[in-house]
């Protein structure tokens, strides 16, 4: 028989005095007949003097069941006892009591059941609370942030209501609190809520401590947690360190914790909105009508007070606020070029076939080394879709853009060859190009003045050939040095001596600096004559 409550046992036992049938008392509370009927007979047996129980006035409700013994206060001494010592030793071992009562079973053959041996581990088990200590934290230093639910708003568009997300940042001093709510979180709102929350409280402190939430934290870790790529550079931006919990440790936040619990019992319970806009400016509000202004039971001071004593030692914000971009990788092409919305950008020196990491931003992109992060290329961001974002210099032989450089050579070299290369490639088109390279690569072995004439002999001559330039090229060389070898220069040792001039002296100056010399005493040192040791 199912042991029923005290207060069905009431119920029942007044429904059977007052004449109901069984199959009535299921109906009215929903309990079985077999129960109801087994209750009828201890009723009866708790009346021995009736003559029923429906007729049966004398019949006494039957006392509650007495509480089980525990302890072994009442006397009863548990089956676990003649085993205590391995028992005991087993929960040092952190073991359960499912797998010690099947080591009792196994090594001891415990013939009790598993119900004794759970009361005995819970008498043996003693649980000391945990300790706690009060964390303190300098002015500035610390900032919480934490998710929660926000109130009942309306969803755009429609009659619905969804509680959106709330956003809290708790100064850990002063416990001045920023209170946003939003649809939707990911990566780049995570940040941006973060950067409204200084820019609200006028600075940045040096720690913000977060939970492991996949829009901060990538991959937890005790040691070395990877910080979301997007946040991280926007905790760099501000010159914020990110100090995430351990996990399962929610306490390591608590004033945020705390902030959200008074803020969904205090400031949200009850209250619907109509938009997101609206309950953002009831939070605001309310912060500052209320929150602020109030005392803190820890501190016993006013919150606002602190506050201000905390706004000067918060680190300055920087002039502009922070340029949030996208991640993704990319294979570099054969054309050294990663592809990017359906255009083309130069990835060297990032080798061909290798992974490069490609940061998104509004007006451009960066390419990055997948292993190291380092920064590779930048480039401007084009609109239009199929641009090939490539220098000249990186790119390999195109006939068509192999014509524009040769042309633009030609044109180093003098007019004349530029005109000649421009009405070959203009006859014979793209195999003309040949015959380009060769004029072209005649200023590398002879004066580009003399290739210019030759060009312009050519074009005058209607030959238009590099066989033709190359040759005029070559008699115009040789007579320019025949034209050298034929001029009358004398030679060096042929040229006439010079015998007065204006910076040629007279001959009777230096006569008189030779006397003076002569005429000065031995054991004065010469002038310009090194005096040797008398040794």
């Amino acid at each position: 028989m199912n042991v029923l409550k005290p207060h069905l046992q009431t119920t029942i036992w007044t429904l059977l005095a007052a004449g109901a049938s069984q199959r009535e008392i299921e109906r009215v509370t929903g309990i079985d007949r077999k129960t109801i009927r087994g209750y009828q007979k201890r009723f009866a047996a708790a009346a021995p003097n009736s003559s029923g129980v429906a007729t049966g006035s004398a019949a006494q409700f039957p006392p509650p069941r007495p509480p089980a013994a525990t302890g072994g206060h009442a006397g009863a001494v548990s089956a676990c006892e003649p085993h205590r010592s391995f028992i005991e030793a087993q929960l040092r071992l952190r073991r359960n009591a499912t797998a010690i009562y099947q080591d009792l079973v196994d090594q001891f053959g415990f013939a009790g059941a598993y119900g004794s041996v759970k009361r005995f581990v819970a008498r043996l088990r003693q649980r000391q609370p945990e300790q706690f200590d009060r964390l303190e934290f300098l002015p500035g230093e610390e900032m919480q942030v934490d998710y929660g639910e926000g109130a009942p708003t309306r969803v755009p568009g429609t009659e619905r209501y969804r509680k959106p997300r709330l956003f809290v940042a708790t100064l850990r001093y002063s416990r001045r609190s920023f209170r946003r709510v939003v649809w939707k979180s990911s990566q780049e709102t995570w940040a941006r809520l973060h950067e409204q929350a200084w820019r609200y409280f006028g600075g940045s402190c040096r720690y913000v401590v977060l939970d492991n939430l996949k829009e901060g934290v990538l991959r937890p870790d005790l040691y070395e947690p990877e910080l979301n790529p997007v946040y991280a550079a926007t905790l760099a931006h501000y010159g914020v360190v990110g100090d995430p919990a351990r996990v399962r440790d929610p306490n390591r936040k608590g004033s945020v914790e705390n902030a959200i619990g008074h803020t969904q019992a205090t400031a949200l319970k009850g209250r619907r909105f109509e938009s997101l806009e609206e309950q953002n400016e009831f939070l605001e509000h309310w912060e500052r009508k209320w929150a602020a202004p109030r005392i803190h039971g820890s501190t016993r001071r006013q919150v606002q007070a602190m506050f201000e004593e905390e706004r000067p030692l918060l680190q300055p914000l920087p002039m502009l606020g922070m340029q949030y971009f996208t991640e993704a990788q990319r294979t570099v092409c054969d054309d050294t070029c990663v592809r990017i919305d359906h255009s083309s950008y130069a990835a060297r020196p990032a080798p061909i076939g290798s992974r490069v990491l490609v940061r998104l931003f509004e007006r451009r992109i960066e390419i990055r080394d997948l292993k190291t992060q380092a920064l590779l290329r930048t480039h401007a961001r084009v609109e239009r879709p199929g641009t090939v974002v490539l220098p000249q210099d990186e790119r390999v032989f195109n006939p068509s853009r192999e014509t524009r450089r040769i042309l633009g050579q030609a044109r180093a070299i003098g007019p004349d060859a530029e005109r000649l290369c421009q009405m070959l490639f203009a006859v014979e088109g793209r195999v003309g190009q040949r015959k380009l390279w060769g004029i072209v690569s005649l200023a590398n072995r002879y004066p580009r003045r003399l290739v210019d004439c030759a060009c312009a002999r050519a074009i005058v001559d209607g030959v238009h050939s590099y066989r033709h330039v190359k040759e005029l090229t070559e008699k115009f060389v040789a007579d320019a040095l025949a034209a050298i070898d034929t001029v009358d220069s004398p030679m060096q040792g042929e040229l006439a001596l010079t015998q007065e001039h204006p910076l040629i002296r007279p001959a009777d100056i230096y006569a008189e600096l030779f006397a003076r010399c002569a005429a000065q005493p031995s054991h004065l040192p010469t002038t310009g004559v090194r005096k040797h040791d008398p040794q």
